[in-house]
């Protein structure tokens, strides 16, 4: 049985939240709210989304799909821009919450990666850090994030195909920053995230 599920049943009842996208210069914050409805096999290869490749996160996100109870929420660009990361964070991570709260009748204490606590949720909850490593439904939550959010970077690229978003996901590589300085931001870049790039903003 995977070392991280044994974490979260020390915790009891729990959820497990993550996020994915804090970083990059383009596109939203997408954030996850894991409940675990019972133990499958599979789970044995889950981990931070991080350490895992993007073939088998994108398996092991059905599989989560399939044996867990799932809320995604959402912050957009436009929102992390006037709000700031750290609250369009928390604002996708309430979201989550609360889309998780038509699946399941009572939302149990939440386990969120990281060292904050969600600023203006009012559930029981408690910050672990690098909680992504120790935690099986906050890892699950990464892997569903970051799924989510390469899936919607992918079709960004669709849409803006000189940007070349389906490589680097909206991140601040050396090719997307001489991109910006080329073409300049799409409707998608994070404005506040540009300042230093882009002196004319």
């Amino acid at each position: 049985m995977n070392s991280l599920y044994l974490f979260d049943l020390e915790q009891g009842d729990i959820i497990g939240i993550d996020e994915a996208g804090r970083g990059p210069l383009a596109g939203p914050v997408v954030a996850a709210a894991v409940k675990i409805k019972e133990y499958h096999e599979e789970f044995e290869k889950i981990n931070d989304s991080k350490k895992i490749s993007e073939k088998t996160r994108e398996k092991l996100f059905d599989i989560i799909l399939e044996n867990c109870e799932v809320g995604i929420g959402i912050a957009t660009s436009e929102e992390i821009d006037e709000i700031n990361i750290l609250n369009g964070t928390f604002l996708a991570m309430r979201r989550a919450i609360e889309e998780l709260k038509t699946k399941i009748e009572v939302i149990p204490k939440a386990l969120i990666d990281g060292n904050h606590k969600i600023r203006e949720y009012s559930g029981e909850q408690e910050p672990v850090i690098k909680g992504d490593g120790k935690s099986l439904a906050i890892a699950a939550a990464s892997i569903i994030a970051k799924v989510t959010r390469d899936t919607m970077m992918k079709e960004m690229a669709k849409e803006y195909p000189e940007y070349e978003f389906e490589k680097h996901k909206g991140y601040g590589t050396k090719k997307h920053r001489e991109i910006l300085l080329e073409k300049g931001p799409t409707p998608i870049h994070r404005k506040s995230f540009l300042k230093k790039i882009l002196n004319t903003i």
